[in-house]
């Protein structure tokens, strides 16, 4: 893991000189679902601090456990497609949602953020990404660029909410450049109303140069730093 960890990063140093960004503006952040909260004990050993999880009973569980085990200072992302069931489970937990693609998935994190600040759960507002479609196909996550400005609107209201930038992954098919291209405008029309909306979380294992090419300062990768995944039975 230590070796796949400093290949990650030389790949990440090499595509900011490449495109002549400073490597501070890019972050890499670990994709630890299906992998047991041992392996995130042994990264965050590794010094990593940020972690994704994309099921929420899944996250619950490690969070539980990496704090049992005085595993302090974490953070964690919720990257996967969520659910407004999960809402108020993951508002006790998660650091930043990068999936939001609704008004009302917006508006049931707001209740569920506030709830967990009344109840002492959490000590600030919830970061929010907007997941934004680049194929206008919500079936696959993500809202359509023509209906963005209207949910940033939603979200940038929200009290306990701050909106912090947007996600999107490539439609199958696509070349990365001409996603990332795409989501690059997206994010630059996006900035310009809410500046603060600074974060692009973009870009994984297999693309991840093309996404800091265009301006991506999160890119989140899994197997190539924690290898295949581990055999689920569900």
């Amino acid at each position: 893991m230590a070796a796949n960890l400093a290949a990650l990063e030389e790949r990440i140093d090499a595509a900011c000189r490449a495109c002549g960004r400073d490597r501070a503006s890019v972050r890499l952040l670990p994709v630890t679902k299906f992998f047991p909260a041992s392996d995130v004990a042994l990264l965050a050993e590794l010094g990593a601090r940020e972690f994704g999880e994309s099921r929420e009973q899944e996250a619950s569980a490690k969070v539980a456990a990496l704090r049992e085990a005085g595993v302090d200072g974490l953070r964690w992302h919720m990257i996967g497609r969520l659910q407004r069931k999960k809402a108020n489970a993951v508002a006790r937990w998660a650091h930043t949602v990068h999936s939001v693609d609704s008004e009302r998935l917006a508006t049931a994190l707001d209740r569920g953020v506030a709830a967990a600040l009344d109840a002492g759960e959490r000590a600030e507002p919830l970061d929010v990404l907007i997941q934004v479609s680049l194929d206008d196909d919500p079936e696959r996550g993500g809202v359509r660029a023509g209906d963005l400005e209207a949910l940033a609107e939603t979200v940038a209201a929200a009290p306990s909410l701050r909106l912090a930038g947007l996600m999107a992954i490539p439609p199958l098919g696509v070349e990365p450049d001409s996603a990332f291209e795409r989501l690059a405008s997206l994010h630059t029309r996006l900035r310009e109303r809410h500046p603060g909306a600074s974060e692009l979380s973009a870009g994984m294992s297999g693309d991840l140069e093309s996404a800091i090419a265009h301006g991506s300062t999160c890119v989140r990768v899994g197997t190539a730093l924690m290898g295949a995944r581990p055999i689920t039975s569900g």
